[in-house]
C-alpha cells in the first residue's frame, strides 16, 4: 500500500517513520509544509495522483494551544480548513484517511472517561478548531478514522517531558498543576497504533486512544523526576494559580474500549512508556 504521512516532521509523524520497518511491504511517503502544503487543493491533488497513494495519515495540526486565542486564523487554517480540502481530495479519488485530533474537544467538565459518542464542547480556540476540522473530515470522506488522543510526548520535538527534564535540571522546585486529570500519551504508542489501522483495515469513525492509566500534571511531573532521577521537588498548585490564555479541561480521561476491541490493541500503561523514553533520551 502507498501510504502518505503528512506532518510528518512532528512528534507523531517522526514516531511513525521509526515504525515503518515492521510493514516492509508498504510504501511510505512523508511530507511537511516544506514539501506539500496541505492548504493547496492543487497541490494535494497532484501529490495524492503521483504518488498513487492509497491511505493519507494526517498528522499536520496547529498545535500552540495558547498561541492560537491569539492566531484563530492560523489555527482555523491548518486544524480545519486544510483537514476539509484532504477530506474532499481524498473522497474524490477514493483514498482512506486516519487523522489525528484531541481531547480538547470536550470541555472536561465530565466525570467518567469519555466515550467518543459524548456531547462535546470546546473551551479553546484549539479545540473547536480541531472539532471543525473533525466534523468537515467526517462529511467529507466517510472512508475515515479519526483518532483523538491526549498529553502528547516523545523524545523529539517540544513537549511536557522534555521541558520538565530540563527545568527539573536547573531548578530547585517547580509549580505544577495538580487539578487537571488526564493520560500522558507516548507517540511511539499512538504511532504503533495508527499502522495497526492500517494494516488490519479501516473501520470508519472515531476512536480515543492514548496510554491506560490515570494522572494529573503534577503526578506526570513527579515521575519524569524519579525516573530521570533529578532531585526537583514537584510543588502542587492550582490551576487558577497557574493562569494560561487556554482554558484547558479539567478533566479529560479517555475510554479506550472501542479501539482496543475493534483492532485488538494491547496498550501500555503510561509510566511504562514514560520510563522508556526517559531512558532513551539518557542514552
Amino acid at each position: 500500500m502507498n501510504i502518505l504521512v503528512t506532518g510528518a516532521n512532528g512528534q507523531l509523524g517522526d514516531a511513525i517513520r521509526r515504525c515503518t520497518d515492521k510493514y516492509p511491504s508498504d510504501h511510505f511517503f512523508f511530507t511537511d509544509v516544506d514539501t506539500l502544503d496541505i492548504i493547496d487543493e492543487k497541490a494535494v491533488v497532484s501529490y495524492l495522483e503521483t504518488n498513487r497513494i492509497e491511505l493519507l495519515i494526517n498528522c499536520a495540526a496547529y498545535t500552540a494551544v495558547d498561541k492560537a486565542e491569539s492566531e484563530k486564523e492560523q489555527a482555523d487554517k491548518l486544524n480545519h480548513q486544510a483537514v476539509a480540502i484532504l477530506g474532499k481530495t481524498t473522497s474524490a479519488l477514493k483514498i482512506s484517511m486516519i487523522h489525528i485530533s484531541t481531547d480538547y474537544v470536550f470541555d472536561g467538565k465530565g466525570y467518567r472517561p469519555y466515550i467518543e459518542t459524548d456531547e462535546t464542547h470546546p473551551l479553546s480556540v484549539y479545540g473547536c478548531t480541531k472539532l471543525a476540522g473533525e466534523m468537515a473530515l467526517m462529511a467529507a470522506n466517510p472512508q475515515t478514522v479519526i483518532i483523538r488522543t491526549s498529553w502528547l510526548y516523545s523524545e523529539t520535538g517540544n513537549n511536557f517531558v522534555k521541558t520538565m527534564l530540563r527545568l527539573g535540571g536547573e531548578r530547585d522546585f517547580l509549580p505544577v498543576v495538580f487539578d487537571q486529570i488526564g493520560t500522558p500519551t507516548y507517540a511511539g504508542d499512538l504511532a504503533a497504533a495508527i499502522l495497526a489501522v492500517c494494516n488490519r483495515g479501516i473501520v470508519p469513525g472515531i476512536y480515543h486512544f492514548s496510554n491506560e492509566g490515570v494522572c494529573s500534571w503534577y503526578d506526570f511531573a513527579r515521575k519524569i523526576m524519579q525516573f530521570a532521577h533529578l532531585h526537583c521537588e514537584i510543588r502542587p498548585i492550582e490551576t487558577k494559580d497557574y493562569p494560561t490564555a487556554t482554558v484547558r479541561p479539567a478533566y479529560s480521561v479517555l475510554n479506550k474500549s472501542k479501539i482496543k476491541e475493534t483492532y485488538t490493541l494491547s496498550i501500555p500503561h503510561w509510566e511504562e512508556s514514560l520510563e522508556k523514553v526517559i531512558n532513551n533520551l539518557s542514552v
